[in-house]
């Protein structure tokens, strides 16, 4: 069965290198583009025919990847389907790379009769199970034809990649993914002697993906997973990476696919406040050593259940709503973990806590403090802070003992150190007094100056600037070269991605100019390379000075209103000036570049100068200033 391969707005955009808003004015200004073929009003469909054949009347350029093609392919049977259609290209990827002679084996999401759980890895050919099935054979051979094109061009893992990438891009509001970083963290602190690691609540697979990049071929994964599609695509992704696991389909709660089965650590990121999680039926289950999980408090059902999936000394990080740590109904449950030595550590991560567990051996004697820690600013103090506390040094412990007399309150804003608190004032409000920036000197002119003027285009075409992009396909979230991100050049920070070294990587040198959609930066420093989503700038140093052109290239960006097409950078006017008096100008940029840093800089000191003070005074390390008052 033929299908139009669809596009939206955003797709346009993306294959013609322009932004949204430009293909908003081309449908506005030209009465022959493409009507929608589906979609709504607000999100309407175009045939991707229809769009390449109008972009090549009107000579814009575009390029449509082998990748796009495939995708735009599985969009046109309709976003419902896209799940299931991510899923069964994995399995015929998968069924590629196992089998010898190409089709041997397949992957499979099955689930049984009544609910009950079923295997969603790479098995061998057999006779098909009852329910649903993820299988490479069920694509249409068109779609197949270009899925497995795809990955002859760039290799299977590469192109299942691209394609679960683009599904959850698509589906980022009804699927929730762990963020790398804390998936990375998580993984890690499990991690040494795991040779085993089990996720209950999988997903798409992203916690289990970390411990296999990290030693691949070194540990068995397992998994678990409600929706039998995101199972598959699980077991797709680890399968490509050559792991060993094993990922099934099913409610973890309700049918346990993994009973009696201890890993050597339990990674999970649960889903938060779901109240119809089997408290009805699952009262009197085993799982609650440490007390039956109220209604309203599932995430402490989660805890237990990876404990118990956990052998003794193991490891347990799991993912839990800030509330977790205080609400009154699972004061019980947190006591007795607490008791029993189960509960090692909280940390409060940006929009979560992470709480860490360990399994008591028998006979174990249950330590004396939990540690509790605040990483919202800085994830990387975690794993030095549970080393410190592992080996009995750390200085960010709680006592039990006094959390047991309190309400159990583990929330770690509550918890934090106060014997610093004045020192910590102190300092921050020196660094917010020195943060401040004075503006350029400028002088005001009753009638804007008339002076030739000239484009970036032109400049390009005269060889004073020339431009360059990342690879389309680069990722900046793991490997050891330095990359500049989007973020990095919006808040004036050194880089902060990772990459691998690659084929295409663009190296920043001193004087580029780096833009990103919303800011633009004139780089001190060379030795890292350029991020996706920003465009370089390299100017003729003797003939155009770079603070010149980034002032330019800002004051273009900020003149494009809300709601306004997107401004062509190509166009930017700068006035034909010489090298001399562009450096008068570029100082001024320079200067209100600064100064744009220090006002971001001392709200962000004020916002802490202000934490800092009402804690102070609050707790009695600080006192205002006045006669008959005592430090």
């Amino acid at each position: 069965m033929s299908h139009d391969p669809t596009v939206n707005a955003g797709d346009i955009a993306r294959l013609a290198g322009v932004g949204r808003a430009a293909v908003s004015n081309w449908r506005r200004r030209h009465d022959d583009f493409p009507d929608p073929i589906g979609g709504t009003a607000n999100q309407p469909l175009f045939s991707l025919r229809q769009v390449e054949s109008w972009l090549r009347r009107y000579g814009k350029s575009y390029q449509v990847s082998l990748g796009d093609r495939v995708w735009q392919r599985m969009k046109a049977a309709g976003d419902l389907r896209l799940g299931e259609l991510v899923a069964r290209a994995g399995a015929l990827l998968t069924s590629q790379a196992d089998a010898p002679d190409g089709g041997a084996t397949r992957a499979e999401a099955r689930m049984g009769d009544g609910g009950t759980p079923g295997v969603a890895r790479a098995v061998a050919e057999g006779e098909p199970g009852e329910g649903a099935q993820a299988s490479g054979q069920d694509l249409d051979p068109e779609l197949a034809e270009l899925v497995l094109e795809l990955a002859e061009q760039h290799g299977a893992l590469t192109a299942y990649e691209f394609l679960c990438e683009r599904y959850l891009e698509a589906h980022s509001r009804q699927l929730s993914v762990t963020r790398e970083d804390v998936a990375g963290l998580m993984v890690k602190l499990v991690r040494p002697g795991s040779a085993t690691i089990l996720d209950p609540a999988c997903g798409v697979g992203t916690l289990l993906l970390a411990p296999a990049q990290a030693e691949p071929g070194t540990v068995k994964v397992l998994g678990q997973e409600l929706s039998e599609t995101s199972a598959a695509i699980t077991a797709s992704r680890l399968r490509l990476r050559g792991v060993d696991a094993t990922v099934m389909a099913g409610d973890s709660m309700r049918h346990d696919a993994f009973a009696g089965e201890k890993a050597d650590g339990v990674v999970c990121d649960p889903p938060f406040n779901e109240r119809a999680w089997g408290y009805e039926e699952l009262t009197g289950d085993p799982r609650w050593e440490y007390g039956l999980p109220p209604r309203g408090e599932p995430e402490l059902a989660w805890v237990q259940h990876c404990l118990t999936h956990v052998k003794p000394r193991g490891l347990v990080a799991i993912l839990m709503p800030p509330a977790a740590a205080s609400r009154k109904a699972g004061r019980r449950i947190r006591a007795n973990l607490l008791r029993a030595g189960a509960l090692r550590a909280v940390i409060a991560l940006p929009g979560s806590d992470l709480w860490l567990l360990r399994r008591p051996a028998a006979g174990e004697r249950p330590p004396s403090d939990v540690l509790i820690l605040d990483a919202t600013d800085d994830l990387g103090s975690v794993e030095p802070a549970w080393q410190a506390y592992l080996e009995d040094r750390s200085d960010q412990t709680v006592r039990i003992i006094d959390l047991l007399a309190d309400e159990v309150d583990m929330t770690p804003a509550r918890h934090q150190r106060r014997d610093d608190v004045g020192k910590a004032y102190a300092e921050a409000r020196d660094r917010f007094l020195a943060a401040a920036a004075a503006p350029p000197d400028l002088k005001v002119l009753e009638q804007p100056l008339d002076q030739p003027a000239t484009t970036l285009g032109d400049l390009i075409k005269e060889g004073l600037v020339t431009t360059s992009q990342a690879p389309p396909k680069m990722a900046a979230d793991g490997g050891d070269v330095p990359v500049l991100t989007s973020d990095d050049v919006l808040n004036g920070t050194p880089p902060s991605g990772f990459t691998t070294m690659q084929q295409g990587l663009i190296a920043i040198r001193p004087g580029d100019v780096v833009a990103s959609y919303s800011s633009v930066r004139v780089m001190a420093d060379g030795g890292a390379m350029l991020g996706p989503h920003l465009t370089l700038y390299r100017v003729d140093a003797r003939r155009l000075d770079p603070d010149f052109l980034a002032g330019f290239l800002r004051a273009a960006g900020g003149r494009v209103t809300t709601g306004s097409s997107r401004f062509d950078v190509r166009r930017t006017r700068l006035p034909r000036l010489s090298l001399k008096e562009q450096k008068a100008y570029g100082e001024a940029f320079r200067q209100l570049a600064v100064l744009e840093d220090a006002i971001r800089e001392t709200s962000m000191l004020g916002q802490t100068l202000i934490r800092l003070g009402l804690d102070g005074l609050a707790d009695g390390h600080l006192h205002p200033p006045g006669h008959g008052l005592t430090p």
